[in-house]
């Protein structure tokens, strides 16, 4: 190659577009004539569905058709990207009961928004109110309201290790915490949104959806409908943000496709944002026994977590988190002689639970990095030498831990060292022991977490296609679906390293099912180490065979065809050189095809990891808590393009640390949402945030002819546990152990009262006694064997 500009700092190739406002959302698509649906959603958690009287809007102006849940009731119920309970389905509209506030009971079709809005208002429905329950611990009591009485139980899944794991028993301390990970909303900047229109003669429906996973939607919806997957068509214009909220085939989007198939016209949906923040599937949610033995010198000796996952109203698939991902990166980065896990998946009256940003690995990463916390400030060691003491060595790797998860490669206390170097660790000490002893009421935390986190899971494959165009360029095709990640720079970086044909001569494409054969689609930060593969190998093959081509053309030995500028040409003989146009012309003379499509597969998941170093302060009088630095050291093995690293960690940095500090999502006591808008559910700004200190260590991984890692959602994972770390360690010298997130002032300024009056909570109670009568694991259907990856 002439030069290799693999590793280097390049431009998005894709933000023009969309700077320029030339993006293509769905809503943007919408065709002419298409008819609008809205939905009726019950504003009760829990009750018995009776009649649902359609009548007066049907007869209301521009009103095409109203559909219920009967009317529906033959095309089957909802079939979501993963199923936790098979006897927990969701009907399409609902059918007997409504099961959160939100629900959808009626789909309204009409000639436009406003019509179908006005008539939405005339459907009445009886509603015979039912007692909710919005605890997932409360859920599991006896006597508790069942959202399937059938079930007899709100236990969606569960599981527990047997009774002579004990790991514990050699620990001469022992740190407990009863800590939550609070829901979340996942908020992206474009909602829910589809379009689908009927058969056109070569497919039976063609959908336009703001997705993740085009292929997997279309699977989806051939199998809820019997058409045959190439008879169906998907495309996933510009998204607007997915964060695993748009994986896989919603029930309104069903209920959209079911309109246009049944009324042969198109119908197209977009959600409110308020129907967003109720509706779309929610993230995180868990709450969390932590116990973490130690011996006096700070060897940590064993873990033991039992875990109540929010699966919400119809097992949601998120509750599966808490069986699953959660529960194999328990141990995180640290060597941990025994781990048992004890994971409950619960039924609530509200909002399905999904995945958010992370889906899982965050959860086990902030319970385990509070209990190190924790474990610091009992044996008074500094948090980043107990880390130190305990890490897993670079000489260990691979690896497979206590919980199973088979490590590849890492170097956890390069990237703590790295951390601590930026951020000035000693002097931050030095400064936070100088404002103590002033007495100051403005007081300094610093934070540590140290993570490991899982992408690609489960390994598999991805598709990926070079073509070179009769043009001289070249065409990249992918099985993934970019939604801001940067793919079309990342794969047209490849080819131009591996074909030296410009960047801007690359064109990309991706999520249309008729255009790519086959795909995975975007989740789990799998695309750049699985479709990546895929282009670079499929690059690989087409210069192979154009180096046959330019040496039949110019008469010249294969192995002394090389790259020159602009095209193929003979070593050492600069006259003897075509131009990748004259090398198509060639290929196109000598019926040869520059074209190759590989599924490049790898052994197993990648597990990147990092250092975050949080910095904040309190006012001791106020509660109020301003984040004043964080450095982030994550590592993705090799990077591929230094800008693309920083905005994926720039990103999950925001939403990480949100988490700490602002977010949660609340219901009242009789299951009515409480952060139903932006008003209540709070996002930060930029004001509110302090600017990143990002940087990278690079510990390749061997799965995969990159040596990349995921990066997409590790910025998450570590920053929200260093943040809770940090606020923590300002007000531990008042007697704080641990308080929950979001950290809100109110929430800070009670703990500070609290402790000034003598009167601070424990922060640990006894587990409920529901973890006792859980199945050992492996004794019935695991439900962690199931792959999450969104």
């Amino acid at each position: 190659m002439p030069g290799s500009i693999m590793g280097t700092a390049v431009r998005r190739v894709e933000d023009p577009e969309i700077l320029r406002g030339r993006g293509t959302y769905v809503d943007d698509l919408v065709p002419d004539g298409a008819l609008h649906c809205v939905f009726v959603r019950s504003p009760l958690a829990h009750a018995r569905l009776g009649t649902v009287d359609t009548a007066p809007a049907r007869a209301a102006p521009g009103v095409v058709a109203v559909l219920s849940g009967e009317d529906v009731a033959d095309v089957g119920d909802h079939r979501p990207f993963m199923v936790l309970n098979d006897a927990c389905a969701r009907p399409l509209l609902a059918r007997g009961k409504v099961r959160f506030v939100g629900d959808m009971v009626a789909a309204v079709v009409a000639t436009t928004r406003v019509a179908a809005v006005d008539a939405a208002e005339l459907v009445e429905v009886d509603y015979d109110p039912l007692d909710p329950v919005v605890d997932p611990e409360a859920a599991l009591a006896d006597g508790a309201p069942l959202q399937f009485e059938e079930l007899g139980t709100n236990l969606a899944a569960g599981f527990r290790d047997p009774d002579d794991v004990a790991p514990l028993a050699d620990a001469d301390v022992v740190v407990r915490a009863r800590i939550v990970n609070q829901r979340l909303a996942v908020a992206p900047m474009e909602g829910n949104s589809v379009t689908a229109a009927p058969g056109d003669g070569i497919h039976d429906i063609t959908v336009h959806v703001s997705t993740q996973m085009p292929h997997g939607l279309r699977d989806q919806v051939a199998r809820q409908w019997g058409w045959e997957p190439e008879r169906v068509r998907v495309i996933a214009p510009h998204v607007g943000g997915g964060f695993g909220g748009k994986a896989g085939l919603a029930p309104e989007h069903a209920v959209v496709i079911e309109a246009a198939r049944r009324l042969g016209r198109p119908v197209t949906w977009t959600e409110t944002r308020s129907e967003n923040l109720t509706a779309m599937p929610h993230g995180r949610g868990q709450v969390q026994y932590g116990e973490l033995g130690l011996r006096r010198d700070g060897t940590i000796v064993g873990l033991r977590a039992r875990v109540v996952g929010d699966a919400g109203a119809y097992a949601g698939f998120g509750g599966a988190l808490t069986l699953g991902p959660t529960r194999s990166m328990a141990q995180g980065v640290y060597r941990i002689p025994t781990v048992a896990y004890d994971g409950a998946a619960a039924l609530t009256t509200t909002t399905p639970m999904g995945a958010f940003r992370g889906a899982g690995r965050p959860e086990a990463a902030a319970m385990l990095e509070r209990l190190v916390d924790m474990a610091a400030a009992e044996l008074g060691t500094d948090p980043a030498a107990l880390r130190r003491q305990n890490f897993l060595q670079p000489e260990e790797f691979p690896l497979t831990t206590r919980t199973g998860a088979s490590y590849d490669s890492g170097d956890y206390g390069r990237a703590l060292d790295e951390a601590l170097e930026i951020a000035g660790y000693e002097e931050l000490r030095r400064e936070q022991a100088a404002r103590r002893e002033r007495g100051d009421r403005v007081a300094l935390g610093i934070g540590l977490a140290v993570y490991v986190e899982v992408t690609a899971g489960g390994g598999g494959q991805e598709y990926g296609a070079v073509r070179l165009d009769a043009d001289g360029g070249a065409t990249v095709s992918v099985g993934t679906s970019a939604h801001g990640q940067g793919h079309a720079t990342s794969f047209a970086m490849i080819v131009a390293d591996r074909l030296g044909i410009a960047m801007e001569q690359v064109r990309f494409v991706q999520s249309d099912t008729a255009a790519v054969p086959r795909g995975g689609g975007t989740g789990g930060s799998r695309s750049l180490q699985l479709a990546g593969s895929s282009v670079l190998v499929a690059a690989d093959t087409v210069l192979a065979r154009a180096r046959e081509v330019v040496a039949t053309a110019l008469e010249a030995d294969p192995d002394d065809v090389t790259a020159v500028d602009g095209g193929l040409g003979v070593a050492g003989v600069p006259d003897r050189a075509l131009t990748w146009h004259e090398v198509a012309a060639a290929a196109d003379a000598q019926g040869v095809s520059l074209a190759a499509a590989r599924d490049e597969s790898q052994p197993g998941a990648t597990y990147p990891f990092g250092a975050h170093v949080s910095v904040v302060e309190v006012d001791l009088d106020t509660g109020r808590v301003t984040p004043l630095r964080h450095v982030a050291v994550d590592d993705c093995g090799t990077v591929l393009n230094p800008v693309l690293v920083a905005g994926q960690q720039h990103g999950g940095l925001a939403q990480g640390i949100s988490q700490a500090l602002w977010e949660g999502f609340g219901y009242d006591t009789d299951g009515n949402p409480t952060s139903a808008s932006f008003a209540a559910y709070l996002l930060p700004t930029a004001a509110e945030l302090p600017s990143y200190e990002a940087a990278s260590t690079e510990t390749p991984t061997p799965h995969n002819p990159l040596g990349a890692k995921g990066i997409g959602e590790a910025a998450t994972i570590g920053s929200t546990p260093a943040v809770q770390n940090a606020v923590v360690d300002a007000l531990a010298p008042l007697g704080v152990r641990h308080l929950d997130m979001p950290l809100t002032p109110e929430r800070v300024w009670r703990a500070i009262r609290d402790a000034e009056a003598g009167t601070l909570a424990d922060p640990w109670t006894e587990p409920p006694a529901f973890f006792a009568t859980l199945p050992v694991r492996g004794a019935t259907a695991d439900p962690e064997a199931a792959s999450v990856d969104v």
